[in-house]
């Protein structure tokens, strides 16, 4: 029987580089404490890490990283 070592499939990122690096300093102004939701940063404080993900996610979208539409309802 033959290894399936070497078999794996190549797939495309669903999230580029810039996307994971925005992410991530999102989530380090959260443990911070200066990530703040709303526009321009005069809503309240994160305190949630989905929406810490998701203002990350919307940041790289702006900036123009490869980020995946939003899901509509």
């Amino acid at each position: 029987m033959p290894s399936k070592k070497g078999s794996r499939k190549k797939s495309s990122r669903k999230y580029g580089k810039a996307a994971g690096k925005t992410v991530a300093s999102a989530m380090r102004r959260k443990k911070k404490g200066t990530l703040r939701s709303g526009k321009g940063g005069k809503g309240g404080k994160v305190k949630s890490r989905k929406q810490a993900i998701a203002i990350g996610l919307s940041e790289a979208r702006k900036k123009g990283a490869k980020v995946p539409k939003k899901a509509s309802k």
